[in-house]
């Protein structure tokens, strides 16, 4: 059973994630924040940095897909590679903070990566008003999230 969580940024996916991990005793796979060697570097500049952020999180979310589908019979994952193709990359295509080129290849590379892959059995969204999002943000305190704009 893969039970995924999803949401915006600050939503409480991962306190979620950790909640019922520890209730139901399920593995977990959480989205890669600590170790990601281009997060910082995205936050001091999106448009240069969002294509390589993209590709980094598809390959990182593929990667735990192919880690679920072997190693565990319950498991609950926070942030899904469909919002990364959906969500992210369309944003920041539409932002002008990636471009046409590199949106389209990073969708590509999606396609044939969601070939490969099955959708979780159950999909939790969680949804949060800007003034939850942006207190719950702050109230973590990490450096490269002080530089997100409301808009």
């Amino acid at each position: 059973m893969h039970i995924a969580v999803a949401g915006n940024i600050g939503s409480g996916k991962t306190t979620l994630t950790q909640l019922l991990s520890k209730h139901y005793g399920w593995d977990t796979h959480f989205e890669d924040v600590e170790q990601n060697p281009y997060l910082n570097d995205f936050y001091d500049d999106m448009q240069r940095w969002s294509f390589n952020l993209q590709i980094y999180y598809l390959n990182s979310r593929f990667t735990q897909i192919q880690e679920i589908k072997t190693n565990s019979e319950y498991v609950i994952q926070d942030r899904t590679i469909y919002e990364d193709a959906y969500i992210f990359a369309p944003n920041l295509h539409s932002m002008g903070l990636m471009t046409t080129r590199d949106f389209e290849n990073s969708f590509s590379l999606f396609n044939l990566l969601e070939s490969f892959i099955s959708a979780p059995d159950v999909l939790i969204y969680l949804k949060a008003s800007v003034p939850t999002l942006v207190s719950q943000i702050q109230k973590r305190g990490r450096d490269y999230e002080e530089s997100i704009r409301l808009d």
